[in-house]
């Protein structure tokens, strides 16, 4: 092997031979571009099956017009992360209307039955009843006064109305429960039918209390502001009228722990949201005690405003006990 440098014949070929290569590169380069065009925004354009347009609104697809056609879960499976009831099923108006019209009958034929038993002990419930409101000894308990003919039988009547409420309130929860139940969860049925036995019980407990404590402080309020200034006479048929009217209404009144209790347990509110809201409750339970038992004196309305909001806040306080938010 010479050491002679190359000859200037073999440096030029191999420069030719590279200046050919780079004239050819460009035209390969045109070939690709022709194969294979770019976009402006440097996309390359292929040919390759088109593929259905969706509209979005920057986070997801919205719409197909592939698929125009909605489609609509099963009434079985889950809505919203929400499963339906397992008898839910949607009846006419019509329909809604004459099961409730027929189940309320239902409770007022129950409550009449009720009264109807009632007429036959209605004469020694009245005696019972008006001696033993007075905070008196039996001797000095003013006497009833009648001052119309039909006043003792209406009075007969009305104070047989309180086992007709007794009868006919636990059949009203339990007749609720029959119209609400398919659209109820198999915990929420639960919840209900427990509810019937403890709705007598609450109604009861609200007589009870309404003849105990709340109608002998009413009497004696009453009794203390007249006997200096006129002659104390009660009607008959007015002072029942008072004593039905508060009684009956106390019977309602102690079902509000009960109505609590359902709500929470069906999800439909909280104890929280309850206690943040305790300052509306309370003015509707002012209002509702001065609706329904009229009493120029006061003294009724505010001795029923004030049992329910003691039960109001009693029934928030045993759930906060338990630890039930």
């Amino acid at each position: 092997m010479s050491d002679e440098p190359a000859d200037d014949r073999d440096v030029e070929g191999t420069r030719e031979s590279g200046d050919d290569l780079d004239e050819r590169r460009p035209a390969a380069d045109a070939s690709d571009a022709d194969a294979d065009p770019v976009s402006d925004d440097g996309s390359a354009d292929r040919d390759e099956p088109d593929e259905p347009s969706l509209e979005t609104d920057g986070e997801g697809v919205v719409g197909d017009r592939h698929n125009p056609e909605p489609t609509y879960p099963d009434s079985d499976d889950d809505i919203g992360g929400i499963s339906t009831p397992p008898d839910d099923e949607e009846m006419p108006l019509a329909d809604h209307i004459e099961e409730m019209v027929l189940r309320l009958a239902v409770v007022l034929l129950f409550g009449a039955g009720g009264t109807a038993i009632g007429l036959l002990w209605a004469s020694q419930a009245i005696e019972f009843v008006w001696f033993n409101v007075f905070p008196y000894e039996v001797s000095e308990v003013p006497p009833p006064h009648v001052y119309n003919p039909l006043e003792l039988w209406l009075t007969r009547i009305k104070i047989s109305s309180l086992l007709g409420i007794m009868f006919a309130l636990p059949v009203l929860v339990y007749e609720c429960y029959l119209f609400m139940r398919p659209g109820l969860y198999p915990n929420e049925r639960k919840y209900y039918l427990a509810a019937v036995p403890t709705s007598v019980v609450l109604a009861a407990g609200g007589m009870l209390f309404s003849y105990v404590l709340v109608l002998p402080i009413l009497f004696e309020y009453f009794t203390y502001y007249a006997e200096e200034s006129a002659m104390i006479a009660y009607a008959l048929g007015e002072t029942f009228n008072l004593i039905i009217t508060l009684t009956g209404f106390l019977a309602i009144v102690f079902q509000i722990p009960l109505f609590i209790m359902l709500a929470i347990m069906m999800g439909v509110t909280t104890r929280r949201w309850l206690a943040q809201k305790r300052l509306y409750f309370w003015a509707a339970f002012a209002g509702l005690s001065f609706m329904f038992t009229i009493d120029p004196t006061m003294m009724a309305p505010i001795l029923v405003a004030i049992t329910m909001i003691l039960l109001f806040e009693g029934t928030l306080f045993v759930l906060k006990w338990v630890g039930r938010e």
